[in-house]
């Protein structure tokens, strides 16, 4: 554990967003608790005592977080599709939530080129479904919307995105959750506001750390080419993004949360990504991760017709630093070394539910 223990030497310079008691008891309903996010929030959740209820497909890859942490036998049940109208309203019957955080969706740019109508019913229609199905539950203290950096329309210039800026999405998946954040927005002006419930939407960037094992995502990615022996294919090697530790990430959704249930004034909508210097090429984390994995360096050029991607993309969060002191503890190398390591503890058969518990509980101290 001394590796782990170095990493996160900084968090005792600033307190954890997240306190513990305010969550300990509270109902929350998690939307997308089966996947890479999903489950590290589940875990958090259930550490401080949450009464944790899930609304999610089934896990897709194999091996996947949400079995591998445990979750699949002592975490939140209710496994269905959210664009299930009958399913979501008795998933939410069921949980009575006090808190809702919805991250469930199709998160996957090249798969919603492929599979646009899935993309649009899952990410638009399934976040109506979760809202409609709210407005006829009592007790509901806040709901938090997840959605992404990339429903910002983006014209390549390097400036960073802040919250008010145009929305907009190129490919299918980015357009679908610029139409969610308009989905939250006019559910909460038309119905919500007058009940006394806040409902915010969390704009978060590109999010790395272990147990990720997704498509078409980077780190599985470089996983999944050194444990197989092969030479890893980069699409756009040049591509800036904002890369942040999953830990970073929820801390600021969960924070955000807990200050929207406790009454707090806040914006309607905030961005959580890293500080500038974590914005870095693809082909730079590729090389660091693989160099933290002790993998063999090297990669090679995709070849074939690939889907148009934004080569640059950042947010400006100085709002979430205003109002929340949402900072990042894990930056850069820091964020690497510590997502190398999970994978590390994962081949070698370590418990990896202690090893999450271990470094949540080492953040909620701080």
């Amino acid at each position: 554990m001394a590796g782990r223990a170095g990493t996160l030497e900084g968090l005792g310079l600033m307190a954890c967003l997240v306190d513990r008691h305010f969550w300990n008891g509270r109902r929350v309903l998690l939307t997308g608790h089966t996947g890479f996010k999903g489950a590290w929030a589940a875990v958090w959740l259930q550490i401080m005592g949450a009464q944790v209820s899930g609304l999610a497909l089934a896990a897709e890859t194999n091996p996947n977080l949400y079995e591998i942490a445990g979750l699949d036998g002592q975490g939140p049940d209710g496994i269905g599709d959210i664009r299930d109208v009958a399913f979501v309203r008795r998933a939410v019957a069921q949980a009575r939530p006090q808190i809702v955080i919805h991250m469930a969706a199709q998160p996957l740019v090249r798969r919603s080129v492929r599979l646009p109508v899935e993309t649009f019913d899952t990410n638009v229609m399934g976040t109506v479904h979760l809202l409609e199905a709210l407005r006829g539950v009592d007790g509901v203290e806040a709901i938090l919307v997840v959605t992404t950096d990339k429903i910002y329309e983006n014209p390549e210039t390097g400036q960073a995105f802040r919250e008010s800026d145009p929305l907009g999405g190129h490919d299918p998946y980015s357009a679908s959750k610029a139409a969610a954040e308009m989905v939250a927005s006019s559910y909460r002006r038309t119905y919500f506001e007058a009940k006394g419930v806040p409902l915010a939407t969390a704009r978060g960037g590109n999010v790395i750390g272990g147990g990720d094992f997704s498509e078409d995502r980077i780190v599985p990615d470089v996983f999944r080419a050194m444990r197989a022996g092969v030479q890893l294919e980069l699409r756009n090697p040049e591509a800036t993004r904002p890369w942040q530790h999953v830990l970073d990430c929820l801390e600021g959704y969960l924070g955000f949360a807990q200050a929207l249930a406790q009454g707090r004034a806040l914006p309607h909508a905030l961005n959580f990504g890293p500080l500038d210097a974590a914005r870095t090429p693809v082909r730079l984390l590729v090389e660091s991760m693989q160099q933290a994995l002790c993998s063999p360096a090297g990669w090679a050029m995709a070849q074939g017709l690939q889907p148009r991607e934004m080569q640059a993309l950042s947010l400006d969060c100085s709002a979430a630093r205003q109002y929340l002191g949402f900072m990042d503890r894990l930056v850069g190398l820091d964020a690497i070394k510590a997502t190398a390591d999970w994978y590390l503890a994962y081949v070698r058969g370590d418990d990896m539910r202690a090893h999450m518990v271990e470094v949540i509980e080492e953040r909620l101290l701080a």
